[in-house]
């Protein structure tokens, strides 16, 4: 007979009660097993954090110092009455995958993941078990992802196009994970003139301390009065259209890189004047993919609206449910 669920829905989090521990709670709690550095991932307040060590720098970028045990990837350690692992999740750099095993039952708790190809963090493990909770937050046919070195280059015929025009290309998007990887592949294509907003900075230079090849950037804080911003490419987060700090380019252009740009409306609707689309998270045929991956007979989905992942995977025999979070959004 099957025990009880390895990990259940608490008010704090998700919780493993065999191993007294939560996963990516947003309450503070005594031991916390953190995926990755997002906000709605890693908070501060925990009595004890276990992460992998590659997102180590990332956390303590986040949440400052705290008490952190790191692992390699594929790493077993016991907690409670389980045996624990973390496992690259392709999502940003450090992002893990938490497998647990007791006895003959193996879950793993997927956080935020990807399975596109990434310069700048391990790549998507497939990790088999039995029940596999996954992220749903573009799980929806219309979501599904072009190549990113493809986004690239348009994000470079962009920023030549505003060159011409005399004006800077501001970019907006999340300041950890995205503009890194966008960094890398339009440093592999040779982009210059590559500004960076205060509030990138430092995630940047996390990376760049974790070894991840970037290109050259400059801090938009850094900007000699008078000098001229035309054909510029400046990575800023989304917080900062329509505010004061956008006054210091004489001529700009907004543009956006999230899956969400995937539905044209949302870039008409947020007044952007171009969309790109890319994510770091998975998209709809990666979601089933990964499903039938890594062999889980049961599935639980959270973050975004799973209604449709739930509905095709009864469909294909799988036993699908849900868990409600606070925390349904994503890029």
């Amino acid at each position: 007979m099957p025990g009880p669920d390895l990990i259940e829905l608490r008010p704090e989090g998700l919780y493993c009660p065999a191993g007294d521990f939560h996963i990516d709670p947003w309450r503070p709690v005594p031991r916390a097993v953190i995926t990755h550095g997002h906000s709605d991932h890693a908070r501060s307040g925990m009595g004890e954090y276990h992460a992998l060590a590659d997102g180590a720098g990332i956390l303590r970028w986040r949440l400052g110092e705290v008490p952190l045990i790191e692992y390699g990837y594929g790493e077993a350690f016991d907690l409670g009455g389980v045996r624990v692992s973390l496992h690259s999740a392709g999502h940003v750099l450090g992002s893990a995958q938490v497998r647990i095993e007791q006895g003959e039952r193996v879950w793993v708790a997927s956080g935020d993941y990807k399975r596109q190809p990434d310069p700048t963090c391990a790549p998507f493990e497939v990790v088999p078990c039995d029940t596999f909770i996954t992220e749903a937050t573009f799980a929806l046919p219309v979501y599904r992802w072009q190549d990113t070195p493809e986004v690239a280059r348009e994000i470079l015929a962009w920023q030549a196009e505003c060159a011409a025009r005399g004006v800077a290309a501001v970019l907006l998007c999340y300041a950890l994970g995205k503009a890194q990887r966008l960094l890398a592949e339009l440093g592999r294509l040779g982009a210059q003139k590559l500004w960076l907003h205060g509030a990138m900075v430092a995630g940047v230079e996390a990376y760049r301390a974790a070894g991840v090849a970037l290109p050259e950037t400059r801090a938009v804080s850094e900007l000699e009065k008078g000098e001229d911003t035309a054909g510029a490419l400046v990575f800023a987060p989304p917080s900062a259209a329509g505010t004061p700090w956008m006054k210091r380019f004489r001529g700009a252009q907004l543009g956006f890189a999230s899956g969400w740009m995937r539905v044209r409306g949302n870039r008409r609707r947020r007044g952007y004047e171009r969309g790109f689309v890319v994510s770091d998270h998975a998209d709809w045929p990666a979601l089933l993919q990964t499903v039938e991956d890594c062999g889980a007979r049961r599935v639980i989905a959270t973050h975004g609206d799973p209604s449709a992942l739930i509905r095709v995977l009864r469909e294909r025999g799988v036993q699908a449910d849900t868990f409600t979070t606070p925390f349904d959004s994503g890029d």
